[in-house]
């Protein structure tokens, strides 16, 4: 840990179990043998920052996202909050338990901390939280949520048995991207359901905008790092930007020291105007 830095702070799952607010992201990990060394370099130089939440999926360059965790925290796993996710298309009762079965080999290890539904698919849900619940028995799995499910997706999951049980919503989020604002938002947080955001600095694509830029000047900081404050001021979100390199780890730790102020928010408002009605749940 970085003695300049203050903690990474944590929020609750619906068990009380905390975990920290700053995680790393690897979607587009795995895809280019080049960069396989400094990948795993990047999400080791992330656990001695304190960045111990992981997020991954099968679908991340066909499995390789998750082999390349797999190699970053080996000997390091009980340092480690792993997420990973099924494909909707795999998600039936049994294509849960073999998809699973699948990730824990890639990622070598016996257990994922919390296993996702990437999306809602064509399977029926209810067979994909049985197939959940039996892997929680087997000890395979610890927790199990959902990933890009609308206000009415999330209905439709608490209404069924054993729906209720869900520990995260994985979202697209990040300033640029504030529908869930409206009303997603505000939903997961009455019922104290974390939401853990993707893509919060856009893949860097909102770094370059102005505001930001201007923000980050008052700061002293980065416009990606403002992006992070963004995201992270909100109770009960996590962030899980990706970060290619150490130095990019590094200065998507820094964040967590920002706290953005109404004068902040007031330029970031402006550019970036929050929801004023429902809309479509966006996803990349």
């Amino acid at each position: 840990m970085t003695a300049d830095l203050p903690p990474i702070a944590t929020t609750a799952l619906p068990d009380g179990e905390r975990v920290p607010v700053l995680g790393q992201g690897t979607w587009k990990m795995g895809e280019d043998a080049r960069r396989r060394d400094a990948e795993i370099a990047a999400l080791r130089h992330g656990l001695d920052l304190g960045m111990t939440l992981i997020d991954t999926a099968e679908m991340y360059a066909n499995g390789m996202s998750e082999v390349i965790v797999g190699e970053a925290i080996a000997g390091r796993r009980d340092e480690v909050f792993l997420v990973s996710k099924v494909l909707p298309s795999h998600a039936s009762r049994f294509g849960t338990i073999r998809a699973c079965e699948g990730s824990l080999r890639r990622l070598d290890t016996d257990v994922i901390d919390l296993y996702l539904l990437h999306w809602a698919g064509d399977e029926p849900l209810a067979e994909t939280i049985e197939a959940f619940g039996r892997l929680q028995d087997e000890g395979k799995i610890r927790h199990w949520g959902v990933s890009n499910f609308d206000p009415g997706d999330c209905e439709a999951l608490f209404a069924l048995a054993g729906g209720d049980a869900a520990a995260a919503n994985q979202v697209l989020y990040n300033p640029g991207r504030r529908g869930i604002e409206f009303d997603l938002l505000p939903w997961c947080q009455r019922r104290g359901l974390p939401v853990m955001a993707y893509s919060p600095i856009e893949q860097g694509r909102i770094a370059r905008h102005p505001a930001l830029a201007a923000v980050a000047q008052r700061h002293g900081a980065t416009p990606a790092q403002i992006a992070l404050a963004f995201v992270l001021r909100q109770p009960g979100v996590i962030a899980i930007p990706k970060a290619g390199s150490s130095a990019h780890v590094a200065e998507n730790r820094a964040a967590c020291a920002l706290a953005l102020d109404d004068a902040d928010m007031a330029v970031l408002d402006r550019a970036f105007p929050p929801p004023a009605r429902a809309s479509a749940l966006q996803m990349l």
